[in-house]
């Protein structure tokens, strides 16, 4: 576990397990919402973000957190890169809960937050199937999975 992709809906908490993660294990958590979305939040440009893409997973450890929805065109890179992938398969009612208590979102962010299931799932098993064979996959349903996910992680030789 030195290449960790984590996936999901807004709102299911992949920062902060990513966070977690990479206290436990050592490696170093790369955020993608931070350096892809601009101050004016619009995108960063697809030829930039892919240079920056590259580079991030070039790297030989990290533990990276982001869903970009219908703006990610690369994730099949990131799903190729890494040697575990945890895409976290939330409730709705979780995550639009989690997202107003955060409360700073916009009426896209909520589109692609209620199609995520429909839309955007099952493009990511389709990447997954086609790009990341080799990796770990662990699908969680659950926030309930993770304190078990984390402990396992952590009894992982260094």
């Amino acid at each position: 576990m030195k290449r960790v992709l984590i996936l999901g809906r807004g709102g299911a908490g992949k920062s902060t397990l990513a966070q977690a993660l990479a206290h436990r294990l050592q490696i170093e958590h790369i955020n993608l919402d931070s350096i892809f979305w601009q101050a004016n939040l619009s995108p960063t440009p697809p030829e930039q973000w892919r240079k920056i893409q590259d580079g991030i997973i070039a790297k030989n450890s990290w533990i990276i957190d982001g869903d970009l929805g219908p703006y990610d065109k690369d994730l099949g890179a990131r799903i190729a890169a890494a040697d575990t992938i945890m895409v976290l398969d939330y409730p709705l009612g979780i995550c639009a809960w989690r997202t107003v208590r955060r409360g700073k979102e916009n009426g896209e962010y909520w589109r692609w937050l209620l199609s995520y299931r429909i839309k955007h799932l099952p493009r990511i098993k389709r990447l997954i199937q086609k790009f990341g064979r080799h990796a770990t996959v662990h699908y969680i349903h659950s926030p309930w999975g993770i304190p078990d996910l984390l402990n396992r992680a952590a009894a992982l030789p260094k």
